[in-house]
C-alpha cells in the first residue's frame, strides 16, 4: 500500500478521517478517504501501490473499459453515453475553434470517434490494454501513456484536452497536470468532468455512494478543490456545467451497493431529487469544469 504524506492540493501533512467505503466492484476491501485539515481536499489514503492498482479495474462491471451491456444498469449507461457524446463535442466546439483534441483516459475511444466524425484531429491516451485494443480496432490513434504520445508527437500542442471522469483516477497527478499546462495551446480549453461529493445523492447514500468508487477513485472533488488544484498549474476556471444523467446512474449503483439489489423507483426518485435540489451547476452529482490558461 502507498500512503500519501502530503495533500495533493496544498501539501499539508495534516489529515482527518472522512469516510470509509467498500470496493463493491472487484475486491470488497475497505478503503479510507481522508480530508485535508488545511484545504478540505478529500482523497483515498492509503491506496494500493501502482503495480497492483491495475488489478482493481479487472471486472466486466467496469463499463468504460469493457463496453459490457449486461444488465439494466449497463444498458442505461450506454443509452446515456450515446445521448451525451454529441453534447460533449458541442461543448468543446463552443469554447475553442476546431483543431486537435486529446482525450486523456479515453477508454474504448467512443468520444474520439465522435470528435473525428465532427472534423477534429483526435488522439487519445488510455493505459488499460483491453480498452485501448477496442479503440485501436476502430482505427483510432490511442497511446498507453504520455511518454508514448510524446514519442510520436514531440512538438504537439492541443486546442482542447478532455478528461471525462478520469482526473479522479490519475496517480501521477503533478506530472499529468504539468503536461496539460505545457501541451495546451495558449487559447485552448481544458475540460474536466468529475463526481461531486457535496451533491444530494452523495450525502444521501454516504459510504454506499457509487461515485466514491474506491480504490479506483484516488481523489474526491467539489468546486473549490478542483479550482485550487488546477489553479496551482496556472489554469483559471471559466465555467461549470451539470451532468444531469449521472445522478440517476449513480443512484442505481448506490442502491445496489446499499440494498443488494436495485430498487429502480427509489433510485430514480433519489436521482431526480438530487437534480432538483441542485442550486447551481457545481452542486450536481457530476460536474463539468471548463478551464483555460490564466
Amino acid at each position: 500500500m502507498h500512503n500519501y504524506t502530503n495533500c495533493p492540493v496544498c501539501e499539508s501533512q495534516n489529515f482527518s478521517p472522512f469516510i470509509t467505503c467498500e470496493d463493491h466492484t472487484v475486491s470488497h476491501e475497505k478503503f479510507d478517504i481522508v480530508s485535508c485539515d488545511n484545504c478540505n481536499f478529500k482523497f483515498t489514503n492509503p491506496i494500493p501501490d501502482i503495480s497492483s492498482l491495475g488489478a482493481y479495474y479487472k471486472s466486466e462491471d467496469y463499463i468504460s473499459h469493457s463496453n459490457t451491456k449486461k444488465g439494466i444498469v449497463s444498458r442505461l449507461y450506454h443509452f446515456i453515453r450515446k445521448r451525451t457524446l454529441k453534447a460533449k463535442i458541442k461543448l468543446v466546439a463552443s469554447n475553442v475553434s476546431r483543431g486537435t483534441i486529446l482525450d486523456y483516459g479515453c477508454g474504448t475511444g467512443m468520444f474520439i470517434d465522435v470528435c473525428e466524425s465532427a472534423g477534429w484531429r483526435a488522439l487519445g491516451v488510455e493505459p488499460d490494454n483491453g480498452a485501448r485494443k477496442m479503440a485501436k480496432d476502430m482505427k483510432l490513434k490511442v497511446y498507453p501513456g504520455k511518454a508514448d504520445l510524446v514519442k510520436d508527437h514531440p512538438e504537439e500542442k492541443f486546442d482542447a484536452i478532455t478528461l471525462w471522469h478520469v482526473l479522479e483516477h490519475v496517480n501521477d497527478l503533478e506530472d499529468t497536470l504539468g503536461f496539460f499546462k505545457s501541451r495546451l495551446n495558449r487559447d485552448g480549453v481544458l475540460i474536466i468532468a468529475v463526481p461531486n461529493y457535496t451533491s444530494y445523492d452523495a450525502i444521501h447514500y454516504k459510504e454506499f455512494w457509487a461515485a466514491y468508487d474506491v480504490p479506483r477513485h484516488l481523489y474526491h472533488f467539489e468546486i473549490s478543490s478542483v479550482s485550487q488544484l488546477l489553479g496551482n498549474y496556472g489554469f483559471k476556471l471559466e465555467d461549470t456545467l451539470p451532468m444531469k444523467f449521472d445522478s440517476f446512474y449513480v443512484s442505481m449503483l448506490s442502491e445496489k451497493y446499499k440494498q443488494g439489489s436495485v430498487n429502480y423507483i427509489r433510485a430514480f426518485s433519489t436521482g431526480l431529487k438530487s437534480n432538483l435540489k441542485s442550486k447551481s451547476a457545481s452542486s450536481y452529482s457530476s460536474v463539468v469544469y471548463v478551464f483555460k490558461h490564466g
